[in-house]
């Protein structure tokens, strides 16, 4: 049973070159990245001479003990935190996934989804590939396995070539790190430095999906991988072709080099929306400056007479607050969040009416009570949750509610990384504003425009946004509808040597 009615998060990377806390660096990255996925966690970590991978159901902290890290020896690691969105979430499916080939040992974690996964598996299955997963990362791997170039960095280069769709990717071999973005830029990844330190004369070289994990590993960002861009980390050249430089001081080397020539832009704009912390930068803008212009920008397209400003928590929160302050309205905490509720609850036998959303939140009955409240959210999805939600708004004593929106209706499935319903399933695919405003029992509903979430967003300025989710219209000529599968959970681990 689904808790809250919203967009799951698709997945996390994170690597580490150059430190001999590698995994522990590589955990703490993907702690930070929790939010992009919740099913499963892994992580691959070189010595040198072998990379062992550790991976398992379940929450970072939870997967990654002390005697699990330090199982993972070496220098150099990569770490993924995953929410499938292609394939089922059995153990086989997370990530990263090793593999021992022609072009040597390698282990990738990849956050996205290929469009044309499907066709290229078939053609592989056909010529007499086994495939161990459902994930469409594995096509990834065996693209690399089955690649004519001598080399691993042209093998990589030449396997991206071949896939079309949204990708982050990262790479690990026995002493090089790899990581690229797909042409169009849909997923972020960024670089950051760690300072030399101690015994450690050289920095260290961290990516990850958001800036925000650099924060918790003492890292400074730098830059963005660029869409389209495959960098490698590595000895220099003349350097010993092992993973001991974290003590012996063998310099660093950072490559550079564009697979793929440049396409049209289209990042994620629900990154800003919901998906990426607040305290992060993505597509080079702050995702808080985003959100709290877009409830500035709410607010100047759908004003209301009201009293006070209410967010739904967490992200709705920045829009919530700067709706409150172009309106001249006080921001109030009128819903409380718990941060403990977990995957399976236990429901007492003599039901209670909006059980899960009870859960996971609660109302402040003397911030609500007598008031015309502005509600502020990020999206509606099916419409179940915000119906619940105005309801209990209602009953802990607001006068009325006024539903507001910080991005225009979502009409239309992502096939880009994001685990979003069916058509059919979506609420604004199906009905009108004012029929939405009625099932969730609002006295208003207003959604920003699409043209007014570019602006907030910041479109131009740094990149341009796919928007596909609201109007439709997909910037790859081939989306594989049928790939989306269902997500079945089970509760393992394993661990590879």
């Amino acid at each position: 049973m689904a808790i809250l009615d919203k967009f799951r998060e698709e997945c996390g990377v994170v690597a580490i070159y150059g430190h001999s806390e590698a995994s522990t660096l590589a955990y703490l990255g993907l702690h930070a990245l929790q939010h992009r996925g919740q099913e499963s966690a892994g992580i691959a970590a070189s010595n040198g001479s072998n990379i062992r991978v550790h991976k398992a159901m379940g929450l970072v902290h939870d997967i990654f003990t002390a005697p699990v890290l330090a199982g993972l020896p070496g220098a150099l690691a990569i770490g993924h935190t995953r929410y499938s969105t292609t394939g089922d979430s059995a153990l086989l499916n997370a990530q990263p996934i090793r593999v021992d080939c022609n072009k040597g040992m390698i282990a990738v974690a990849h956050n996205g989804n290929l469009v044309n996964a499907s066709d290229i598996r078939a053609r592989l299955e056909a010529e007499g590939s086994i495939f161990q997963t459902t994930s469409d990362t594995e096509v990834i791997v065996h693209l690399i396995a089955h690649s004519r170039e001598q080399t691993l960095p042209d093998a990589i280069a030449d396997a991206l070539r071949r896939i079309d769709g949204a990708f982050s990717l990262v790479v690990i071999s026995r002493d090089r790190i790899f990581a690229a973005r797909d042409p169009r830029g849909f997923r972020p990844l960024s670089l950051g430095r760690i300072p030399a330190s101690g015994t450690r004369v050289n920095d260290a070289i961290a990516f990850a999906s958001e800036s925000t994990a650099f924060d918790l590993l003492g890292a400074t960002f730098e830059r963005d991988v660029k869409p389209g861009e495959l960098v490698v980390v590595g000895p220099e050249p003349g350097s010993p072709e092992r993973a001991g430089f974290a003590r012996s001081g063998v310099a660093v080397g950072i490559q550079s080099r564009f697979y793929a020539p440049a396409a049209p832009q289209s990042a994620c704009i629900f990154e800003h929306v919901y998906f990426s912390r607040p305290d992060s930068v993505v597509f080079g803008r702050s995702v808080n400056q985003s959100r709290e212009s877009l409830g500035r920008q709410l607010a100047r397209e759908a004003p209301v007479d009201a009293d006070i400003v209410v967010a739904v928590p967490d992200s709705g929160v920045p829009a919530a607050i700067g709706y409150a302050d172009e309106c001249g309205l006080p921001f109030g905490v009128g819903l409380i969040r718990s941060h403990y509720v977990g995957r399976t609850f236990i429901e007492p036998e003599q039901r209670v009416r909006d059980f899960g959303v009870k859960l996971k939140l609660n109302p402040v009955r003397s911030v609500l009570e007598g008031k015309r409240v502005v509600l502020i959210d990020d999206s509606i999805v099916r419409g179940t949750t915000s119906r619940k939600i105005v309801r209990m708004i209602r009953n802990a004593g607001a006068k009325e509610v006024h539903m507001r929106i910080s991005c225009p209706p979502t009409i239309s499935p992502c096939y880009y990384g994001v685990d979003t319903p069916s058509k059919r399933q979506l609420i604004a695919a199906n009905k009108s504003v004012e029929e939405i405003r009625q099932f969730i029992g609002a006295d208003s509903l207003a959604y920003v425009s699409l043209e007014g979430l570019k602006k907030a967003c910041g479109e131009g300025e740094q990149t341009t946004y796919c928007t596909a989710c609201y109007t439709g219209e997909y910037p790859t000529d081939f989306v594989a509808i049928d790939d989306i599968q269902p997500a079945i959970f089970e509760n393992e681990r394993i661990t590879a040597d």
